[in-house]
This record gives structure tokens, C-alpha cells and sequence, in this order.
């Protein structure tokens, strides 16, 4: 089966400064990948190499279709949806705005309308402040709002880049919860990159580690959580 998405061999670079070490991964159709390492191991590196954000060498496919070459926003219009670290939301829109932004690479008005209104459905926060400046938000209802707006674009391949940081443990399982039922109820594929190694675990199938921009270890999420390296260094046991 020709997986939704597959690096192979990708190298990347800041500069002189090299971040991947030849990253190969693949995300199936409805499957679910976490993505877990110490500071700087590359793992915001691999999300940016998949939205055309960073200069870098190698394959990168999706849905059978070379991407390695195409625009951030050419990767939008495919179907991947980016949450990057520190949400990006415009804070002096609204809420509403937000939103609305999600949808600009689509024409179909009135499905976008159902599934804003399914995005609020899953975030009632949002509703109750639609018309509310952004960046007036809290720190979850900024994430809810930043995930939302993925949601509107309506993608294939979701991709979050540490949604946890900085929010409550409740936050946290709100947001994920919210993860796992998408990709359970909607086949949505999802690839995401955790500090909370316990919660990416239990929520995305299959994991990744990252080192030094190099993949050490990959299998299913129960079996890494029961790997003693693993355990260790990121579930502190």
C-alpha cells in the first residue's frame, strides 16, 4: 500500500548547520505517528521538510506524489494541515477571522461552514468567544484555536508540532482526546511531535526517536513504551 506519507533518506540544513541525518519515515491513511527526542534532535526539522519550510535533500511523498520541491502553500493545497510550535494565530483578528483563515485554500463554502461548525462542536470554548480577539485567548483555547484552524483547511494529514507545551495536564487530554477521536471516527492521519511522551504514546499507533537528527528507534507505541531506553528517557521510569 503507497503510504499517505514517506520521507526517505531526507538531510537537512540551517546554513552550515545539518538537522536531519538521512530521516526516513511513512504515515499510512488514518494511521496516527509520534515523534519524540531531546531538544534538537530534529524533530520540528522533519515537520518543516514535510511543509517545504526548510531546504533539504532526499524524498518526500504524499499521496504518491513527490512534495520535496513544492511551496509551503502548494503542500496546504495537497492536504497537509501544519500546527506549528507557538500556534501561530494572528492575535489581533478574532476568533471568527481565525477560523476563516483555515479555509482559504478552499472554494466550497458551505462544506466549510459544516465543518467550522463541527470544529466548535468539538471546541465549545471557541464558540463562546468567536468574536473575541485572538490573542486574548488563554494558552488552551490558543491551541484549541490554532488546531481548529487546521481543521477548517480539511486536511488529509494533520501535523502538530508540540501541542502541549505550556498548557494544564486537563488542556493536554482535552486536546489529545479530541486527536484520537478524529483519527479514529475520521480517519484523519496524524503526525505529531510531543514533549509528553506518556500522552503521544497513548494516543498516536506507531513512534519514532529522534537523536541528533537520526531515527534510532520505530515500531508501535505499546511496544516503545515497554522499551527500557525509552521508559527511561522520556517516561521517567
Amino acid at each position: 500500500m503507497t503510504p499517505l506519507l514517506e520521507l526517505e533518506d531526507v538531510h537537512a540544513h540551517y546554513g552550515e548547520t545539518r538537522a536531519l541525518h538521512g530521516v526516513s519515515l511513512r504515515v499510512d491513511e488514518g494511521s496516527s505517528l509520534a515523534l519524540l527526542g531531546a531538544n534538537g534532535a530534529g524533530k520540528t526539522t522533519t515537520l518543516r521538510s514535510v511543509s517545504g519550510l526548510v531546504r533539504k535533500t532526499g524524498h518526500v511523498s504524499f499521496a504518491g506524489r513527490s512534495i520535496a520541491r513544492k511551496s509551503p502553500e502548494a503542500v496546504a493545497r495537497l492536504g497537509v494541515a501544519h500546527v506549528p510550535q507557538g500556534r501561530g494565530i494572528i492575535g489581533d483578528l478574532t476568533v471568527s477571522d481565525n477560523l476563516r483563515l483555515g479555509a482559504y485554500t478552499r472554494r466550497d463554502r458551505a462544506a466549510v461552514k459544516a465543518d467550522t461548525a463541527s470544529v466548535l462542536e468539538q471546541f465549545p470554548r471557541l464558540g463562546e468567544r468567536l468574536s473575541q480577539a485572538a490573542g486574548t485567548l488563554s494558552g488552551g483555547e490558543q491551541q484549541m484555536l490554532a488546531l481548529g484552524r487546521a481543521l477548517v483547511q480539511r486536511p488529509r494529514l494533520l501535523m502538530l508540532d508540540e501541542p502541549s507545551l505550556g498548557l494544564a495536564p486537563l488542556i493536554v487530554r482535552e486536546i489529545f482526546d479530541v486527536l484520537e477521536r478524529l483519527n479514529r471516527e475520521e480517519g484523519l492521519a496524524v503526525l505529531v511531535v510531543e514533549q509528553d511522551a506518556a500522552v503521544a504514546l497513548q494516543t498516536c499507533r506507531d513512534a519514532c526517536v529522534l537523536e541528533v537528527g537520526r531515527i534510532v528507534l520505530s515500531g508501535p507505541s505499546e511496544e516503545l513504551a515497554e522499551n527500557e531506553s525509552v521508559r527511561k528517557a522520556y517516561l521517567g521510569y
